[in-house]
């Protein structure tokens, strides 16, 4: 039964990917409409987030940035779709790493290589494009989803060259059973930590904000270079990735400098150009809990 279920939800959404990318912006278009104006998608969320963000802005600069949200976030669905049969050329021709030979140093060196990013721009092109550039090994970590059925099929198009997709609990354990001496591992760093594992808060955004520490214990445990990857948009349907070393050594840093190093670096992005991030994520849920209304 499971197996028809995803066979069900599986290829028509593949069929559906093999339309070109004029037609399935027009899609996207008319998501918009719906998920903005008809269903309101978390739109309280959105507003809520932007406003406690953004304080010195007006009610019309942070409605611009709502729309402009929404509009990205239609786009980042139908080209997550288009994954399904997007070509490795035409991925790479849609997507370009301005600066590839920074990691291909590491690996030059036979160190592997953390790369840390974010839910700005389009996040899931970063793994079919790291995956397609370099032969070495790509692990992604993951945070599982309740309907096992759609996980599969997303980590089936995330993976399609290469790409190693590892469940966030077992990151640790895919990495000791890793033996290339080069690999690639990649996290997205501004995930929210499950309550039991939140240890460290710091100020992001304005507000108090738990962070996920994985990154940094990771690092410091094997001594992996830590490299930030700012995904941005050029124009419609291309992108460009810029990398950026943040440790070389990050046995050499102490407490919580890593952390703190990805987060400030991912909020002067996001600053910059706020309508790039994914504004409908429950970023703050704990504060919440807790009453905080900063």
């Amino acid at each position: 039964m499971k197996k028809v279920l995803k066979s069900l939800i599986q290829y028509p959404l593949y069929i559906i990917s093999l339309l070109p990318f004029r037609v399935l912006y027009l899609l996207a278009d008319f998501l918009y409409l719906i998920l903005y104006h008809v269903i309101k998608y978390r739109r309280n969320v959105v507003r809520v987030n932007l406003k406690r963000s953004f304080p010195e802005k007006t009610e019309d600069e942070l409605r611009s940035i709502e729309k402009k949200f929404y509009l990205n976030l239609v786009d980042i669905m139908v080209e997550t779709l288009k994954m399904a049969s997007i070509s490795e050329a035409t991925i790479q021709k849609r997507l370009k790493i301005t600066n590839k030979e920074l990691i291909q140093k590491f690996y030059d060196q036979k160190r592997p290589v953390m790369i840390v990013t974010a839910h700005y721009g389009n996040w899931e092109w970063g793994t079919p494009i790291i995956s397609s550039l370099y032969p070495d090994p790509c692990m992604v970590v993951y945070k599982p989803i309740s309907d096992k059925n759609f996980e599969k099929i997303l980590n089936g198009w995330r993976s399609r060259f290469g790409a190693i997709m590892v469940p966030m609990k077992s990151t640790l354990r895919a990495l000791l059973a890793n033996k290339s001496e080069t690999f690639c591992l990649a996290l997205v760093g501004d995930q929210t930590p499950v309550r039991s594992e939140t240890q460290y808060f710091t100020t992001f955004l304005n507000q108090r904000t738990a962070i996920f520490l994985g990154i940094e214990k990771i690092a410091i445990k094997m001594n992996i270079p830590v490299v930030y990857a700012h995904l941005d948009r050029v124009k419609r349907g291309f992108y460009e990735c810029h990398l950026t070393t943040l440790f070389e050594n990050p046995r050499e840093t102490h407490d919580h400098q890593i952390t703190e190093a990805h987060t400030r670096f991912l909020e002067q992005i996001i600053i910059k150009k706020p309508e790039m991030w994914l504004w409908s994520h429950k970023r703050w849920k704990f504060n919440e809990l807790q009453g905080d209304v900063r």
